[in-house]
């Protein structure tokens, strides 16, 4: 049976964690209904990143050869129609001989040349929207040349995968411009069958320009789960590595102050108050750092009770920024203190890794010291 003392120092220790937790639930809760889909819209996809982390996977090669088959199935859909009875006449033969042409070129670039760089990858998808849609134009059958704008799902699907929100919007534009156009068309042909043209509409408007965005908006709601932290809502290891990559690229500018945070004597927490406490603090320090970090940084808890603050501010401000950090979290509820080792890069150096090492280092010289301090880097 624990002493009354014993119970004294746990409501003492747990009472303002409990109060706390009422508090933090909404800024560690991930953002629902129209928040969301503006966080979504908002949110930068690193294409860089994506094409590092196939390529550490060997799923690189993988992926070209998966889309190279797609443009050459395309190649071959948009060839076969020049052997059919019905297929185009004249003018609209040369136009589907030049893009079954170009989707075999453009197939060929996958297999044999290297991964495109965010621009030409966003040319290449520009040039197959405009193939797509320049085949189905020529298209005798107006009818078979609209449904067959259905191949440009396969574009919008790869920009779904490697290229924002924003440039999946301007291809569900395009993508509709096509649809418009194909079924006026087919209104004219059909003499004025406007419940044709506008199943035809609906139809394709649903499949091209609506299911695209629709399936982005899941896959960026599983990648942010991915990089979050499901206790504190704050960004993980991957989602740290994410977020900061282009703080690393070749030219970038500097300074850049990383903290690295760790919770003292935690451990004794955990064994004494048990783990359900200790997650509380846990939370309370993440609410804590949120609201004490300047506007920019990126917050991420490495592990444990170890976190991580990125921010771009010089050494003397750095040095300021990490000692309002130590003393929030010291009055910040958790009754728990923090050691903090900072380290300022006033170029952006080769990686992220060299910046934590550093300030690893100095963040235990400060726990050797005592804790609840900040130690400078050398």
């Amino acid at each position: 049976m624990p002493t009354s003392v014993e119970v004294q120092e746990r409501t003492f220790v747990a009472a303002p964690v409990l109060r706390a937790v009422v508090s933090t639930v909404a800024a560690r809760s991930a953002p629902t209904g129209w928040s969301a889909v503006r966080a979504w819209w908002r949110d930068p996809l690193d294409y860089r990143w994506l094409i590092r982390t196939l390529e550490k996977r060997g799923a690189l090669p993988t992926m070209k050869g998966i889309i190279a088959m797609t443009g050459g199935a395309l190649a071959l859909i948009s060839g076969l129609t020049l052997f059919t009875a019905a297929g185009p006449q004249g003018w609209a033969r040369h136009v589907t001989v030049f893009t079954t042409a170009m989707a075999m070129v453009w197939a060929v670039s996958w297999v044999f040349g290297p991964w495109p760089n965010e621009r030409r990858s966003l040319v290449l998808m520009a040039g197959a929207n405009v193939l797509i849609t320049g085949g189905c134009l020529a298209e005798s059958c107006r009818l078979f040349g609209a449904l067959s704008l259905m191949q440009l799902v396969v574009t919008g699907g790869y920009l779904a995968m490697f290229h924002g929100p924003r440039v999946l919007a301007l291809h569900a534009g395009w993508s509709l411009l096509s649809v418009l156009t194909l079924t006026g068309m087919v209104l004219h042909q059909r003499i004025g069958d406007a419940a044709e043209a506008a199943a035809v509409v609906l139809t394709m408007a649903a499949v091209t320009a609506m299911l695209m965005p629709a399936l982005h908006f899941c896959y960026w709601v599983l990648r942010m789960d991915a990089l979050t932290d499901p206790l504190t809502g704050l960004l993980n290891r991957r989602g740290l590595d994410y977020y900061v990559s282009s703080w690393f690229r070749p030219g970038a500018q500097g300074p850049i102050c990383l903290m690295a945070i760790d919770l003292d004597r935690f451990k004794d927490v955990n064994d004494t108050y048990g783990h359900a406490v200790g997650d509380r603090a846990l939370v309370r320090v993440a609410t804590c750092l949120r609201a004490t970090v300047p506007a920019g940084a990126v917050v991420a808890r490495s592990g444990g009770e170890e976190f991580i603050v990125l921010v771009r501010v010089a050494e003397p401000a750095a040095a300021v920024e990490a000692g309002r950090v130590c003393r929030a979290i010291e009055s910040g509820g958790a009754q728990v203190t923090a050691s903090i080792g900072v380290t300022v890069a006033a170029t952006a150096p080769a990686g992220l890794e060299d910046l934590i090492h550093r300030s690893d280092t100095a963040m235990y010289r400060a726990k050797r010291a005592g804790g609840n301090r900040v130690s400078m880097a050398g």
